[in-house]
């Protein structure tokens, strides 16, 4: 018999969903299992995603995913623990998979969920850093660091503007701007702080949400009246003064 037989024409559902390739393209369904799952739609075909555990149901060993199967052996033998190029790879391919389920889940605004697989893959990310034999494998995934800490800072930041915590927010995102900022002065690379489209994205987010914080804006104006009066800007420092003072009466 013909292997080809064995297949499932997916043609119906594709017809079904236009693929928009300016966009994620994103639903969640219910599974034949009765489970929700997650379907992101590409040019040729569609990925479908667990809610919960690693994103293909599969268990590695027994483990929710590679990544806690090798936490499990550096635990149990922390003195005499690496991972070998195979190793690395599945950690690697693993978490791709987180990638593309912290994404769908975002533009499904589910920022729970985004925090918890960025956060896990920003862990993959250290245990690598920490335990890869080729160095090479050690920093083959640091180049992604700006963005999960970006995404995760942006869920974190939607998650206390859900919850009208606007301050926390605010704070939320000058933290992740701080973290990005820090990781490119490590690497020697400061010239990339001023066209990271990370920080860009969450510069114009602390933005935004800095208008509907008046106690952040209204520390900052003192900040830069601070450092008009140091520079003798007397008349600049007056015009910020009493700009505090119209905020100040509104609050």
């Amino acid at each position: 018999m013909d292997d080809a037989s064995h297949g499932v024409d997916i043609t119906p559902i594709l017809e079904n969903w236009d693929y928009k390739s300016d966009e994620v393209t994103v639903r969640k369904i219910l599974g034949l299992d009765g489970k929700p799952k997650i379907q992101m739609r590409l040019p040729m075909g569609l990925i479908q995603m667990e809610l919960e555990g690693r994103p293909d149901g599969f268990r590695p060993e027994g483990f929710e995913s590679w990544l806690e199967y090798y936490e499990a052996r550096h635990q149990a033998n922390p003195n005499n623990f690496s991972l070998d190029g195979g190793a690395s790879s599945r950690l690697r391919d693993e978490a791709t998979m987180y990638y593309h389920r912290y994404l769908s889940l975002y533009h499904l605004r589910e920022f729970e969920g985004v925090v918890r697989d960025t956060t896990r893959n920003l862990h993959v990310l250290d245990f690598m850093k920490r335990h890869a034999e080729d160095p090479s494998d050690r920093v083959s995934m640091e180049q992604y660091r700006p963005y999960i800490v970006m995404m995760n800072t942006r869920a974190r930041a939607q998650i206390s503007l859900d919850r009208q915590l606007r301050g926390r927010a605010l704070q939320e995102v000058r933290d992740g701007i701080g973290k990005i900022e820090n990781f490119l002065r490590e690497l020697g690379r400061e010239e990339l702080i001023s066209r990271s489209p990370e920080l860009a994205i969450l510069r114009q987010l602390e933005t935004e949400i800095k208008e509907h914080v008046p106690e952040a804006k209204i520390e900052d104006l003192r900040h830069e009246m601070q450092k008009a009066v140091a520079a003798e800007d007397y008349e600049r420092a007056a015009e910020l003064r009493d700009e505090i003072r119209r905020l100040e009466s509104k609050t």
